[in-house]
């Protein structure tokens, strides 16, 4: 056998022992994710569960913010974690709480963010800068999210352009529920959100991801809880996610793989 088809196979047999291994303890593991990854993972888990013999039980909610579904919210009230997956800065400030094992992050997919309309409607030119403005400018109604995007949106994005001021009033963050139920429901004109919280949604057309000049690249991140029952089942699930296995599903979903490079 070819070296290169040898070590192919050695490489799918360590993949499989890692997972296959862990069915002798088969554990319940406890996962908090944000909306960017929650598509693909709720996908790839069936065909976790059914290779390690362990159970995911999930519990949703956004990587920031005040709301009773924040992650850091339900991590101070103590609901059971092992694994938590979200906005990678948003890992990293929980590291530094002490709330994350320190060297168990690993980035799972960049996500851009998109505009959305309701369906039905005209879609604005969003080719470029200058065209995102004014059809900000003519909007009546604008949402964001509360998380990651939203922050970007509206902290970044309008001084970018130079319209804070004129989206005072009719540009609102959108606190736990998706950005494209507000547009579906006809409750705002334009929404931005990440791709993949937008593409579960119906009723709404994605217009397209914003222009590389205004674009902003999330990083999503999965990493171990400080007060992990199940910290080994838990870096099962986190390389499952990371594997070429796992990467169709998630490129599905409106999210970009990170494929990490093995040392040479």
């Amino acid at each position: 056998m070819p070296i290169t088809a040898r070590l192919r196979t050695i490489g799918l047999a360590v993949s499989s022992a890692i997972l296959l291994t862990t069915s002798v303890h088969a554990a319940e593991i406890h996962v908090m994710i944000s909306g960017g990854m929650t598509a693909a993972f709720k996908s790839l888990v069936p065909e976790f569960e059914r290779r390690s013999g362990h159970k995911v039980t999930i519990a949703y909610g956004p990587s920031m913010g005040t709301t009773a579904n924040a992650i850091p919210v339900r991590l101070e009230r103590g609901e059971p974690a092992d694994v938590l997956i979200m906005v990678g800065y948003a890992l990293s400030d929980l590291t530094t709480k002490g709330k994350v094992m320190p060297d168990s992050r690993a980035d799972l997919a960049n996500s851009p963010i998109g505009v959305a309309v309701k369906s039905g409607t005209p879609h604005p030119d969003i080719s470029n800068a200058d065209a995102v403005k004014r059809m900000l400018i003519a909007a009546k109604t604008i949402a964001y999210s509360d998380s990651a995007s939203g922050v970007y949106v509206s902290t970044e994005m309008f001084d970018k352009l130079g319209i804070k001021e004129e989206m005072k009033g009719k540009a609102r963050m959108i606190p736990a529920t998706p950005v494209g139920e507000i547009v579906a429901m006809g409750e705002a004109e334009i929404g931005f959100q990440q791709i993949s919280e937008l593409k579960p949604v119906h009723g709404i057309d994605i217009v397209g991801p914003l222009p590389a000049g205004l674009q902003k690249i999330t990083v999503f991140s999965a990493g171990i809880a400080m007060a992990a029952k199940e910290p080994e089942a838990g870096k099962t699930l986190i390389h499952f996610l990371g594997s070429p296995d796992a990467r169709k599903t998630i490129a599905e979903s409106g999210l970009d793989p990170i494929v990490r490079r093995s040392p040479n």
